[in-house]
């Protein structure tokens, strides 16, 4: 049972628990700072696979 079986009855407890013990104003700064966190981790791990595949292609071309 991981975390995607969460399910609507679910979500809808987060939400309420969140807005309980952050309040309403909290929320927004709470979800801009999630959606840059996120944003950010999924740019360096494109990166990564980038400079990886960059890598493997400088060495391929040396031998």
């Amino acid at each position: 049972m991981g975390i995607t079986n969460i399910g609507i009855p679910g979500l809808i407890l987060i939400v309420t628990l969140a807005l309980i013990i952050f309040g309403p104003k909290k929320l927004p700064e709470i979800g801009k700072a999630t959606g840059q966190t996120l944003r950010e981790f999924k740019k360096s791990a494109s990166d990564l696979i980038t400079d990886s595949d960059e890598t493997k292609r400088d060495s391929e071309e040396k031998h």
